[in-house]
């Protein structure tokens, strides 16, 4: 590329520009309208909070929390060793929600990071490249979400067996062709844009403008999908873990439901509380997602 042609580019980008420069001086825009959201903001941090317990949960609750460490069916603050009770075998369920925080947090984060990964690369070559390259990819899309999503992630670890990576590759499968479709209609909208047209003109490489140029322009909204694809990740794993088919090595919030369901109309806690963790780890991934919607979509920015 020539000197002179790098300014005419800056300037046809998206969001760049002598108004962007200004901007960039000051805090970014996008942050300002992210902290205006207050359920972001509250989402955020209660988001923080669950992390926060997921990565002290050896610290505070050394040793396996799996093991039995006092009477069965300690109702809640009826001990002070045990705030939250213990369930029908006598183990800490406070112990329990730490520990399966962890798991349910670094299962619903893998695999979104796998389906963003999967979802992105196909979207991308198949809105860069089209003809026949964007009907099989579309095709396969196609073929992936025809498939009940809860039967498809049962069948797949009922098959390869109750593990945690199994968990997370099934979730993966059912969660990456909505991130894929996104990011082709993405990568559609801004191959016609000027400055696609100015790259080709200053003759930049297919493959440097799709990477350099449109897909870093199309992720915005992947990203807000990535937050809803985390959420529904940890949805997933409490389904898989409550029919039985999660690691039973592992601390999980679906396996405390389904363990408990059996005594839900004597000692209701044993699904109430991990089913408080489950609901509110979910609202604060979506308040966050819908945060970062406001605060990435430049059309609802100018309001």
């Amino acid at each position: 590329m020539t000197p002179s042609a790098e300014p005419v580019l800056d300037a046809l980008r998206p969001g760049r520009g002598a108004a962007s420069l200004r901007d960039g001086r000051r805090r970014p825009r996008a942050w300002r309208q992210f902290t205006r959201h207050g359920g972001a903001v509250a989402g955020a941090a209660l988001l923080t909070l669950i992390t926060v317990v997921a990565l002290c949960a050896n610290w505070w609750y050394p040793g396996d929390p799996l093991r039995i460490v006092a009477a069965p069916e300690i109702w809640p603050f009826e001990q002070w060793q045990y705030p939250l009770g213990t369930d029908a075998l006598g183990r800490d369920i406070a112990a329990q929600l730490a520990h399966g925080a962890r798991a349910t947090l670094l299962i619903g984060i893998t695999a979104s990071v796998a389906a963003t990964l999967i979802g992105v690369s196909i979207g991308a070559l198949a809105a860069w490249w089209g003809g026949w390259i964007d009907e099989v990819l579309m095709r396969l899309t196609e073929l992936f979400q025809i498939v009940p999503n809860v039967v498809f992630v049962l069948t797949v670890v009922a098959i390869l067996g109750p593990r945690i990576e199994n968990t997370v590759l099934a979730v993966a499968l059912v969660s990456w062709p909505a991130i894929a479709r996104l990011t082709r209609a993405e990568c559609l909208s801004f191959k016609s844009r000027e400055f696609v047209q100015a790259c080709r003109t200053v003759g930049l490489s297919p493959w440097r403008i799709a990477l350099r140029e449109v897909l870093p322009n199309a992720l915005p909204p992947v990203l807000v999908m990535g937050t809803l694809v985390v959420a529904g990740a940890i949805l997933y794993e409490s389904v898989v873990s409550f029919l039985g088919l999660g690691d039973p090595n592992v601390a999980s919030w679906g396996r405390q439901i389904g363990e408990g369901r059996t005594l839900i109309r004597s000692s209701w806690y044993l699904c109430a509380e991990p089913g408080v963790a489950i609901m509110l780890a979910v609202l604060a991934l979506n308040l966050v997602g819908d945060g970062l919607n406001d605060a990435l979509n430049p059309s609802l920015r100018k309001r």
